[in-house]
C-alpha cells in the first residue's frame, strides 16, 4: 500500500513529509503498458514522471487546499509534455506524451529542455469556484538565472517553492518500476499557512530565506539520502539514519482509504461535452471518416465510444429529448 507520513523537529520551525508510492505508482505504470500501441514508458520518462507524482503527492500533502493540484512539465524534447493531477483526497493520476524514441541515458533537459524551451507548471484548481474565479498557475523554467539547463526535477520545485512562497524547500526523489518516493523538508512561514498561491507571501519570510540554521543543518542531513535508499527503506529506517540526533513528533500515517490511490476523474459526460466543443460540423466530419467517434483517457486507457445516434442526441436540445422520448440510442 501506498504510504503518506508527516513529522515535525520539535520546537524548530521546519516539517517534513515523506511518500512512497508503490500500488498507486504500479498502476499509473500498468495501465500505459496496457492501452498504448508503444509499450510502457522508457526508463528516464518514467523515472521523470515517477518523481513528478511523489513531489505532486509531497505538495498537495503540505497544503490546506480543496481542489486538484496539476504538476505539469512542458517543452521541446522528445517528450512534449507530462502531466500529474493530485486531488485533495491524495487521488491522483499521471500521463506523459512522448513523441519520439527517447535515449535510455537521457537527461530532464535532452527529454524537455532541449532548446530552453522548457517549463514546469503547478495549477491549483478549486472544486468549488467564486463567479469568475480562475485556477491559480505559477510558472518556472528549466535552466537557472544564468540560462544552464536544470537537470534535478526536484532542484526545478524548489526554485518554484522559493519564488512562490519565499519558503526555503528541500525535495529529493526517485522512482523506478516498483516505487515512486519522495522526502520534502521545509522551513514553516514566518505567519500563516504556506499555500502555494502566493498570497500569504511576507517579507518576514523573504529575510529568512537561506537564514535558518535549523532549516539548513536539516536540509544538509536530508541531502544525504540515496536513491537507493529512499527506493528500497522503510520509512522509520530512513527517518533513524537521517536525523536520529534530532527529536521529531510523527503524526499518525494516512489511513488506507485516505492514503495516495490512483483514481481517474474521466467520464463519458466529460467526453460529451469535449464533443459539443467541437462543434456539430466537426463531429459529423468524423462521423463521415469513421463509423464512430472514439476517444481514450490518457490517464487511465478507458475508451469511450459515440456512434452516430449517440452523436446526434448531444446537439439536440434537452427539451426536444423529452418531447421525443422515443429517439433510440
Amino acid at each position: 500500500m501506498s504510504e503518506l507520513h508527516k513529522f515535525i523537529f520539535d520546537g524548530l520551525p521546519v516539517r517534513g513529509i515523506l511518500v512512497r508510492l508503490t500500488d498507486s505508482w504500479t498502476e499509473i505504470l500498468r495501465r500505459r503498458a496496457s492501452n498504448s500501441e508503444h509499450g510502457g514508458y522508457a526508463v528516464p520518462v518514467r523515472e521523470m514522471l515517477g518523481e513528478m507524482v511523489a513531489a505532486g503527492v509531497l505538495m498537495q500533502s503540505s497544503i490546506k487546499f480543496d481542489g486538484a493540484l496539476v504538476l505539469q512539465i512542458m517543452g521541446d524534447g522528445p517528450v512534449k509534455l507530462a502531466v500529474v493531477e493530485v486531488q485533495s483526497s491524495l487521488a491522483l493520476r499521471a500521463t506523459a506524451s512522448v513523441l519520439e524514441a527517447v535515449p535510455g541515458d537521457a537527461s530532464l533537459s535532452q527529454m524537455v529542455n532541449v532548446n530552453n524551451q522548457g517549463r514546469c507548471a503547478i495549477t491549483l484548481d478549486p472544486q468549488t469556484k467564486f463567479p469568475g474565479q480562475q485556477p491559480y498557475q505559477g510558472v518556472v523554467p528549466l535552466f537557472d538565472d544564468a540560462g544552464r539547463p536544470i537537470e534535478k526535477l526536484s532542484e526545478v520545485l524548489e526554485h518554484y517553492m522559493l519564488q512562490s512562497e519565499q519558503l526555503d524547500t528541500t525535495l529529493v526523489l526517485a522512482a523506478d518500476d516498483k516505487v515512486a518516493a519522495g522526502l520534502l523538508i521545509q522551513r514553516l512561514p514566518v505567519q500563516g499557512e504556506g499555500n502555494l498561491s502566493g498570497s500569504l507571501v511576507s517579507k518576514d519570510n523573504e529575510d529568512q530565506i537561506g537564514l535558518n540554521e535549523h532549516y539548513n543543518r536539516i536540509s544538509i542531513l536530508a541531502r544525504t539520502l540515496k536513491r537507493d535508499e529512499l527506493l528500497s527503506l522503510d520509512v522509520d529506517t530512513v527517518l533513524r539514519r537521517l536525523f536520529w540526533e534530532e527529536s521529531l513528533t510523527r503524526f499518525e500515517p494516512a489511513a488506507e482509504d485516505q492514503a495516495p490511490r490512483f483514481s481517474c476523474s474521466c467520464s463519458r459526460e466529460r467526453v460529451a461535452r469535449m464533443i459539443v466543443g467541437l462543434g456539430a460540423d466537426e463531429a459529423h466530419s468524423i462521423l463521415q471518416e469513421r463509423p464512430n467517434i472514439e476517444v481514450a483517457c490518457e490517464f487511465c486507457g478507458v475508451q469511450y465510444h459515440f456512434d452516430p445516434v449517440d452523436t446526434a442526441r448531444l446537439f439536440v436540445p434537452s427539451t426536444q429529448q423529452i418531447e421525443g422520448g422515443n429517439t433510440p440510442h
